[in-house]
């Protein structure tokens, strides 16, 4: 070997050795986190009723054995990319223990996510079916079944520090944020505005995105219930565009969306812009 050539060999392998090491400290975070998540007992309200529908059961889901915990994140700490859902469907993720798993939220989803190159099958239906995500998270505002789909004020700002915790694993790693549904856009916005990474006034609305480079960047979306997709608010197309602009936005964003990239312009030195609103209209419905 050319001495010349040694120290910069040196640096190259201090620089992985490095890297190895953050990687590792990465994983052992974040399965330090879904460890804390599956044994919350927070919420006493949540904890009852996620244990009252795993012991009654389904008829159809008679034979399973509900897992009747708080769900944790789906994924690796490697994601460039996080879903964030509202919460476990009773006999969804409740049910199977992974997000977005045993229910028709689901099969929206997972198959939109396939159609976009983001996951190795179109179907999830328990933890063992094989599904792999490729660069995506998904975490939830709240990671227990609550009664009628709907969290209180009290049990998502107990599950807030989940979900900051879980965007604070996947850096520097996450390049944006798809928020389904008007909740968890807002929690979204919330840890945006904390963060510092978007400073301007936000609406939600399905498809809209706002993004202050080199932050990560936030899209909405309708979320795929069964009162969205049921009755025509949302459909697969819809949703499939969705994270086809994610896709372009995480590789080539000048040509995912060149008016919204042309409207950062119009931010003033304090990040404010009059018209507050930033986003691709060829996806955006705002919501009523």
């Amino acid at each position: 070997m050319d001495m010349d050539s040694v120290p910069s060999v040196r640096a190259s392998w201090r620089s992985a050795a490095v890297e190895s090491r953050q990687a590792q400290r990465g994983e052992s975070e974040w399965q330090r986190l879904q460890e804390e998540i599956v044994a919350c007992e927070r919420c006493p309200r949540l904890r009852q009723y996620c244990q009252e529908v795993a012991y009654r059961k389904r008829a159809a889901y008679r034979d399973w054995k509900y897992w009747g915990r708080p769900v944790p994140n789906t994924g690796s700490p490697s994601a460039r990319l996080l879903i964030v859902g509202l919460a476990p469907a009773a006999h969804g993720a409740n049910r199977t223990g992974r997000m977005f798993t045993g229910d028709r939220s689901g099969q929206f989803l997972y198959r939109a996510l396939y159609e976009t190159g983001f996951a190795n099958q179109p179907e999830s239906y328990h933890r063992g079916d094989g599904l792999e995500l490729y660069g995506v998270a998904i975490t939830a505002v709240v990671h227990c079944a609550p009664p009628q789909n709907t969290p209180t004020p009290q049990e998502i700002q107990a599950c807030r520090p989940f979900l900051k915790r879980t965007v604070e694993a996947l850096l520097p790693h996450l390049r944006g944020v798809v928020a389904l549904g008007s909740i968890a856009f807002r929690e979204s916005l919330r840890l945006f505005r904390e963060f510092g990474w978007i400073q301007t006034r936000v609406r939600f609305a399905h498809g809209v995105l706002y993004w202050q480079p080199p932050a990560p960047f936030l899209l909405g979306s309708y979320h795929p219930s069964q009162q969205n997709t049921f009755t025509g608010r949302l459909t697969f197309e819809m949703l499939r565009d969705v994270f086809r602009l994610a896709a372009q936005l995480l590789e080539e964003p000048i040509q995912a969306c060149p008016e919204m990239l042309s409207s950062l312009s119009e931010f003033g030195s304090n990040g404010d812009r009059n018209e507050g609103n930033a986003g691709c209209s060829k996806l955006r419905e705002e919501r009523p």
